[in-house]
């Protein structure tokens, strides 16, 4: 009768087989949830992006200023944030301010950046990863617009 501890001839060998099979399955599950956080991260960027540029272009008094004050905030917000984006692109919808003082009227912004793949996933990984979130905003209804 053989004990639990005792290994057969043809046993020899397995435990080694097992962990060189499961060890690079467990790197590439960990990797891939890695970057998919880093992914979900840069998105959540975006977003935020988004609404602090509709929110400074609500803050102007023209939609040239709006423009300007939007672009400025959201390239200051991707330093800051670390998201490194290859190309930004801020698309406003001042449209709201040619409705009259006193009644309701928004802007809305859209922001895409083109984030390198290779600053999400792996390092030296080809290609880009093209993220766009969009937010609108208030305009004070009783303030004068130009």
């Amino acid at each position: 009768m053989t004990g639990p501890c005792r290994v057969t001839r043809s046993e020899r060998g397995a435990a080694a087989l097992e962990f060189a099979l499961i060890v690079p399955a467990l790197g590439l599950l960990i990797t891939t949830m890695i970057g998919a956080g880093r992914v979900w991260f840069a998105h959540t960027q975006v977003e935020q992006v988004a609404g602090t540029a509709a929110r400074a272009a609500s803050a102007a008094r023209t939609p040239g200023e709006a423009r300007v004050a939007a672009e400025r905030v959201a390239r200051t917000q991707f330093e800051t944030a670390g998201l490194s984006c290859a190309a930004v692109h801020v698309d406003l919808d001042v449209t709201g301010f040619a409705t009259p003082v006193g009644e309701p009227a928004r802007v809305s912004a859209r922001v895409s950046c083109s984030v390198p793949l290779s600053d999400l996933i792996v390092p030296g990984w080809p290609g880009r990863w093209e993220l766009s979130a969009e937010s609108t905003s208030a305009l004070d209804r009783y303030r004068r617009r130009s």
